[in-house]
C-alpha cells in the first residue's frame, strides 16, 4: 500500500513537470513553429539545388556530352577566357565551380563591382561547355539588395537563410533555430511515456479518429525526427550566427577554422608582386594543386580578391580524409604559385573537426544519398509538426471550452 501510494505521488510530480515542459513546448512551438515551417521545407528542398538548377534551366546547365572514349576538355584557361568575352559591364571574376557531372557546364560568378552602375553589387553565372569552350548563357542569379527578378532556387535560398530580410533577417533565423532546439527537446520530455508503455509512444493507434490520428501523427514525426533535426538546427545557428558558436567551441578546445564559410586564415596573402610579374593562370593553378593532391574531385576555384588575396581552390571526395567530410582546401599565391596552406576539413582540432562537419550534416552530404534524403524528410517534417502542433492546440482549446460550459450549465 505505501510503495503503491509513493508511485501515485512520484507519477503526479512527473505529470505536473510534463504540464510545464508542455506549456513551453506549446508557446514555442506557436511562436517560432510557422517560421520554422518555411525554413524547413526551404532547407529539405534546397538539399538538391544542384539538380534543381539544372532541371529548371537545361538549356544553360546541361551539355551534350561525347562518348566517354572521345571526351576531351578545354583547359580551365579557355574556359575563363570564354567567360571573360560575355561577362556583364563592370563585373569581376569570383569564382567558378567544376562540372559535377560530364553532362553539366562550369559555372562561373561574376558580381558587378562598380559604383557608376545602377547593377553594382548584383551578381550573374555564366555557364561554359567544358567541351566547346562555348558560353552557354548568362543568368542574374543574385540581384543586390532586392529579391524580385530571381531564379526559383536563389529566392528560395534567401527566403531559407534570411526570411527576406537581408543580414537582420540571417540573426533572427540564428536565433530561431536556438528557440527550435529548446522546441524540439522539450517535445522529447513531453513525449517520454511516463507508465513505460514505449510501443504506444511510438507507433499509430489502430481504428483511432482523427483527432488521436493527428496527436499520433505529431508525436512520431517529432520522435523520428529529432535525431536529424537536432544537428540540422544547430548547424543552422552556426551558419547564421558564426562568431557566437565559435566563442562557444574555443571553450572546449582550440580552433584553427577562422569562419563559417571559408577555411584560408585572413593572414595568409600572396607574396608582395614585383614590378612587372603578373599572376599565374588558373590553368596553372589548377595543375599546381593537382600535382600537390591527385586525390578528390575539383569542385570549386575562388579567384583572388585583390593583389594581396590567394587562389582559393576546394577538392570534395578525398576518401583519404575521410568518407564523410572529404574536403581538402588550398591556399595559392597567385604571383609565386606557391602552396601556403592546406587544410584537410575534419581532421584538425576537436574542434575544428566539430566545425567541419556542420556543413555536410546541414546539407546531408556527409551519408550520400541516405543523409540527404533524411534532411529533405527533416525538413518536410517542420510544416507537418507546425500543422499537427496547432490542430492538437485548437482541439484541446475546444475541448476545454465545451467542458467549461458544461460545468457551467450543470452548476444549480
Amino acid at each position: 500500500m505505501t510503495i503503491a501510494k509513493s508511485n501515485g505521488e512520484r507519477l503526479a510530480r512527473l505529470k505536473a513537470r510534463r504540464k510545464l515542459w508542455l506549456d513551453v513546448h506549446l508557446y514555442l512551438g506557436l511562436i517560432v513553429g510557422a517560421i520554422l515551417a518555411v525554413v524547413g521545407l526551404t532547407g529539405g528542398i534546397l538539399v538538391f539545388y544542384q539538380e534543381m538548377q539544372e532541371v529548371l534551366n537545361p538549356e544553360l546547365a546541361i551539355v551534350s556530352a561525347p562518348p566517354e572514349n572521345q571526351q576531351k576538355l578545354h583547359s580551365l584557361d579557355d574556359i575563363v577566357a570564354a567567360a571573360e568575352t560575355a561577362k556583364p559591364q563592370g563585373s569581376r571574376f569570383f569564382k567558378v565551380y567544376y562540372p559535377r557531372n560530364p553532362d553539366v557546364a562550369y559555372k562561373f560568378l561574376y558580381f558587378v563591382r562598380n559604383e557608376s552602375q545602377a547593377n553594382n553589387g548584383d551578381g550573374y553565372y555564366i555557364f561554359v561547355d567544358p567541351y566547346t569552350a562555348q558560353v552557354k548563357g548568362i543568368q542574374l542569379w543574385h540581384p543586390k539588395d532586392r529579391y524580385r527578378g530571381r531564379p526559383l532556387v536563389s529566392f528560395i535560398m534567401q527566403l531559407h537563410w534570411c526570411l527576406l530580410l537581408g543580414k537582420t533577417g540571417g540573426i533572427l533565423n540564428g536565433i530561431l533555430a536556438a528557440l527550435s532546439i529548446i522546441s524540439v527537446l522539450t517535445g522529447l520530455i513531453v513525449w517520454w511515456p511516463l507508465t513505460g508503455k514505449f510501443k504506444q509512444a511510438l507507433t499509430f493507434k489502430r481504428n483511432a479518429g482523427v483527432a488521436r490520428f493527428n496527436f499520433d501523427l505529431h508525436k512520431t514525426v517529432g520522435f523520428y525526427m529529432t535525431i536529424v533535426l537536432l544537428p540540422v538546427l544547430f548547424s543552422g545557428i552556426y551558419f547564421n550566427l558564426p562568431d557566437q558558436v565559435n566563442v562557444l567551441v574555443k571553450l572546449f578546445s582550440k580552433t584553427d577554422r577562422p569562419n563559417a564559410f571559408s577555411t584560408v586564415p585572413v593572414a595568409i596573402h600572396s607574396s608582395p608582386p614585383q614590378a612587372g610579374r603578373q599572376t599565374i593562370s588558373v590553368s596553372e593553378v589548377e595543375a599546381i594543386v593537382q600535382e600537390r593532391s591527385p586525390a578528390g574531385k575539383l569542385w570549386m576555384l575562388n579567384a583572388p580578391k585583390d593583389r594581396g588575396d590567394v587562389y582559393t581552390v576546394m577538392k570534395n571526395d578525398v576518401t583519404e580524409i575521410s568518407r564523410f567530410t572529404g574536403y581538402r582546401d588550398f591556399a595559392v599565391d597567385q604571383y609565386s604559385g606557391d602552396i601556403l596552406k592546406v587544410y584537410d576539413r575534419g581532421a584538425g582540432s576537436a574542434g575544428d573537426v566539430f566545425l567541419d562537419w556542420q556543413w555536410p550534416l546541414h546539407s546531408g552530404h556527409a551519408f550520400g544519398w541516405t543523409g540527404r534524403i533524411l534532411v529533405f524528410l527533416s525538413g518536410l517534417a517542420c510544416p507537418v509538426l507546425y500543422v499537427t502542433g496547432v490542430i492538437r492546440w485548437l482541439q484541446k482549446r475546444r475541448a476545454n471550452h465545451l467542458r467549461t460550459k458544461r460545468s457551467v450549465l450543470e452548476t444549480p
